[in-house]
């Protein structure tokens, strides 16, 4: 074996073995609100409920959570902007002791349809560890963002209303005249 490969795998094992030893500390959960939609669109709100819980032995020290979401439509697979999508971009706990535990709502309105998956990530001062929860899935169901049956008459209405106006007016001068 040659010493770049030696020394390869000695700097591999030394990272697994960095992040599995602090890969246990936090401990995430997430689970959707009972009054969510069984069928959401575009416009709905969903909410998540995270706990974030310090199973390890000792404090967490700068801790920050967010949510992610993905995309996950055949062919447009990507992570999601949550600009419009959340208000609620992340959490900082300045300290978490061993047993703590931190419970968060997290609020999203559906912005477009398709597949996506919900998770909530954290990541703490002097760890190298991103902790993840397990993903949930659900599927936004189009909706029509412009109703014809209410564009129709305003768009006919209005000019139809502009023009009788007018040609009222124009008579009403005519009379005036004579």
């Amino acid at each position: 074996m040659s010493f770049k490969k030696i020394f390869f795998a000695i700097v591999v094992l030394s990272i697994t073995s960095v992040v599995s030893t602090h890969a246990g500390t936090i401990c995430i959960s997430l689970a959707p609100d009972t009054a969510n939609s069984s069928r959401p669109a575009m416009g709905n709100f969903l909410h998540f409920h995270s706990i974030i819980k310090n199973i390890g032995d000792k404090s967490v020290e700068g801790l920050v959570a967010w949510i992610s979401l993905i995309e996950i439509d055949p062919g447009h697979e990507q992570p999601v902007d949550l600009e419009d999508w959340s208000a609620h971009k992340a959490i900082t706990v300045a300290r978490m002791k061993p047993g703590d535990t931190l419970k968060t709502v997290w609020p999203i309105r559906l912005i477009q349809h398709g597949r996506y998956r919900v998770a909530i990530c954290a990541a703490d001062r002097n760890h190298p560890a991103i902790y993840t929860s397990p993903p949930l899935e659900f599927h936004v169901a189009k909706k029509p963002v412009i109703q014809s049956n209410r564009i129709f008459p305003v768009a006919f209405g209005l000019p139809l209303l502009l023009i009788g106006l007018i040609f009222y007016r124009k008579r009403q001068n005519r009379r005036a005249r004579i």
